[in-house]
């Protein structure tokens, strides 16, 4: 059987198609970067969550999880520095008044934009490159000047009198959360350093141009990890994590040959070194789909500023006191599961001139275990012997879908799209002998198996 290339498109008609990913808001006309996961998609991405928090946590013995809440005291963000510099460069289309991203739209013609940059040469930078970039919408190349334009996402938490005097915001990342309960870790819980939290947390940006599905979003999930170590104890661990964060994308069954490694060539000034994880996505080419960074001591340090609460961790053998280091890793878990449902994503064709479209996902991260149906609907004796060993199986694996709809041909290739690796037929003969017909998904081979053996 041979396989055809995949488009960024086909997997968003199958997303659609099957129930794995729904626009948001999709019968007022949709809203822009942002997506409602299907039942097929919310069973996919809660076995990726499951996936890492076993990876993270339960596999692990210095690791603890945590779940804090969405909304922090307003210092939080200005501790964090997101309230002064957590930004995108923007410019405005004079002609039909569509915002761009001006670092990407250089990029995107192989000029480099720095973070570090003013908006003073960001503007010499776009203006001499103006001639070359159009305007997505409508092709104009009149744009406005670059502005910095804050990602926060502002609310009025208890404020009642609508003048916005004590701003406070949706996080623009997940992780602080875990920065804000080390001391509460400490001292609740039987923990030592080296040890690490984890984490799987809301993050909300107001991105100028959400695009590329479920790539660039307005709301979204981060599965975060925080390692902290000695101060300068860093090196040994930071490599460790890196491997091992690698080895997780393997398990899930993604191809090596998708991923590769990129090193941040512009630390921020607090970093001591910053890997990106990418994945080759259908049409968008290799982009990051998790960050694992070395942060020193920063984001402890400004905590303990602008709380004025000790942050220090006191080793209890020597009694010294120090900030901890602290290696992050940080996961969107929409691009992993695009990297998944990418990576699975096959379309072969068959010898006798057909083609068939699978999802060849891991089982453990498959949405439907097992699909079970009677070879006719219209037989009560073969209805009542599937609804017997569909309940078996749903008992002990719960994700089990029943299907009866269209002939057995038809059923394999709608269980093919959405993954599901096995497929059992009852038909007269399991009348007889209690045996049934499974199915495999990528090999599509056959075989009788007693009930017994099945469960």
């Amino acid at each position: 059987m041979s396989e055809k290339s995949t488009t960024l498109e086909d997997i968003v008609s199958l997303a659609k198609r099957r129930g794995f990913i729904y626009q948001g808001s999709e019968i007022y006309g949709g809203e822009a970067g942002l997506y409602d996961f299907g039942p097929n998609g919310v069973e996919l991405l809660n076995n990726i969550k499951k996936s890492w928090w076993k990876a993270n946590v339960y596999d692990r013995d210095n690791y603890v999880g945590i779940d804090s809440a969405i909304f922090k005291h307003p210092k939080v963000w200005e501790a964090s520095g997101h309230v002064g510099g957590f930004s995108d460069p923007l410019a405005e289309c004079k002609v039909c008044h569509t915002r761009i991203r001006v670092d990407k739209e250089l990029g995107a013609i192989g000029v480099t934009a720095d973070e570090k940059m003013s908006d003073d040469e960001l503007n010499t930078l776009f203006d001499e490159n103006r001639d070359k970039i159009k305007c997505p919408k409508c092709g104009s190349k009149d744009f406005s000047n670059v502005k910095a334009f804050n990602l926060l996402v502002k609310s009025n938490l208890g404020d009642f009198t609508g003048e916005n005097e004590r701003p406070v915001y949706l996080p623009g990342e997940a992780c602080q959360g875990i920065y804000l309960n080390f001391k509460n870790v400490v001292d609740t819980m039987p923990v030592k350093i080296p040890f690490g939290i984890a984490q799987i947390g809301k993050a909300f940006r107001n991105e100028i141009s959400p695009r590329n599905f479920l790539f660039r979003v307005r709301e979204f999930e981060q599965a975060d990890t925080q390692f902290f170590v000695k101060p300068h104890k860093n090196k040994e661990a930071y490599e460790r994590i890196k491997n091992e964060r690698w080895q997780w994308y393997l398990s899930l069954g993604i191809k090596e040959e998708n991923l590769r490694w990129s090193q941040h060539e512009n630390l921020v000034f607090y970093a001591a070194d910053a890997w990106d994880i990418e994945y080759n996505y259908p049409s968008l080419g290799y982009d990051e789909v998790e960050g694992i960074h070395d942060r020193t001591d920063y984001d402890l340090t400004q905590h303990m500023k602008f709380s004025g609460t000790d942050l220090r961790y006191t080793d209890p053998m020597t009694k010294e006191k120090y900030i901890p280091w602290i290696l992050e890793t940080s996961m969107g878990l929409g691009r992993v599961f695009l990297a998944v449902l990418s990576d699975a994503y096959t379309v072969e064709e068959l010898p006798n001139g057909d083609s068939r479209t699978v999802l060849k996902l891991h089982p453990d991260l498959a949405p439907v275990k097992y699909a079970v149906s009677p070879l006719l609907k219209n037989k009560p004796e073969l209805v009542e012997k599937a609804r017997e060993v569909y309940r078996m199986l749903k008992k002990k694996h719960g994700n089990v879908m029943w299907d009866d709809n269209g002939n057995i041909g038809k059923r394999y290739r709608r269980q093919d799209e959405i993954g599901t690796p096995y497929c059992v037929v009852i038909d007269f003969d399991t009348l007889e002998d209690d045996t049934v017909t499974i199915r495999d998904r990528d090999t599509t081979e056959q075989k009788r198996v007693t009930i017994d053996s099945l469960a």
